[in-house]
C-alpha cells in the first residue's frame, strides 16, 4: 500500500509508520493541511489517513478541496479524536471514507487500510443506470442528475450503485453492509451516516427526493408515488 499520512502529532505518525512500513507500506508524510493538499494532488496513493484538527487547513477541507479534483476517488480514512455522530457525518460529508476514532489500535487501523483499498475498487462492467432523472454509470465512475454532475466518495458510490442496480426493490441495511464492507464489522452509524450524505448530494438540491427508507428494513431509490420526501 502507497499511503499518505497527514498527522501532525510526529509521535504519532511514528508509531503508524512503524507499525505499518514492516507489513510492506509505503508512506509519504504531511504535517500540515497545505503540505497533506499538495502531496495528494501531486501524487497517486491507495489511501490517504487524515487527522481532522489540522494546522492551516483542517481534514474537512482537504477532504472537500480533493473531492472537487476531477476523478479523484483515493479513499480516505479520517484518524481523529472526534467522536461525535455530528463530526462523523460531517466527515462523510466532506468526502471520507472512513473514520477511526483516536486513541485507536494499529492493527485495526492496518485493517481497515487494507479493507479500504479492497472494497474501493468499484466493478466497473456494468451499463448505465437510470431512475428518473439520475443516471449511474459504473464504467466512467460518474452519476449525474438532471444533467447535473455530482460527485461522490468511492464507499457513496458503491452505496449509490447497489441501489441503483436493485431499483425499484429495497436493499436490506444487511445487504448494503455484507456488499460494501465484506463482511467486516461496521459501527452502526456508519452506513446511516453515508446514506444522510448521498442524500444531501442526490436529493436535497433537487425538488424530488429518489433515496427512501424502509424503516427497521433498509432504502430503496426511485420515485416515491407522491413525489414526497421519506
Amino acid at each position: 500500500m502507497n499511503i499518505l499520512l497527514a498527522e501532525d502529532n510526529r509521535d504519532v505518525s511514528t508509531n503508524i509508520a512503524e507499525y505499518l512500513e514492516p507489513r510492506g507500506a509505503k508512506l509519504d508524510f504531511a504535517y500540515d493541511g497545505a503540505n497533506a493538499l499538495g502531496l495528494a494532488i501531486a501524487n497517486r496513493y491507495d489511501c490517504i489517513v487524515l487527522d481532522i484538527m489540522m494546522p492551516v487547513i483542517d481534514g474537512y477541507e482537504i477532504c472537500r478541496r480533493l473531492r472537487s479534483q476531477e476523478g479523484e476517488q483515493t479513499p480516505i480514512l479520517m484518524l481523529t479524536a472526534l467522536d461525535s455522530l455530528s463530526n462523523k457525518i460531517k466527515g462523510f460529508d466532506s468526502g471520507a471514507d472512513d473514520y477511526l476514532i483516536k486513541p485507536f489500535e494499529l492493527p485495526e487501523l492496518y485493517a481497515r487500510l487494507k479493507a479500504l483499498c479492497k472494497r474501493t475498487r468499484i466493478s466497473q462492467t456494468d451499463g448505465p443506470l437510470t431512475i428518473e432523472d439520475l443516471e449511474c454509470n459504473p464504467k466512467t465512475l460518474s452519476v449525474t442528475r438532471a444533467g447535473r454532475k455530482l460527485k461522490l466518495g468511492p464507499i457513496e458510490l458503491k452505496i449509490l450503485f447497489a441501489l441503483a442496480r436493485a431499483s425499484p426493490n429495497p436493499v436490506t441495511k444487511e445487504q448494503l453492509e455484507a456488499e460494501i464492507w465484506s463482511g467486516d464489522v461496521v459501527e452502526k452509524d456508519v452506513l446511516r451516516s453515508h446514506i444522510y450524505s448521498i442524500r444531501r448530494i442526490v436529493d436535497k438540491p433537487f425538488e424530488t427526493a429518489l433515496i427512501h427508507t424502509i424503516h427497521s428494513l433498509g432504502y430503496w431509490i426511485g420515485k416515491d408515488k407522491n413525489g414526497a420526501a421519506s
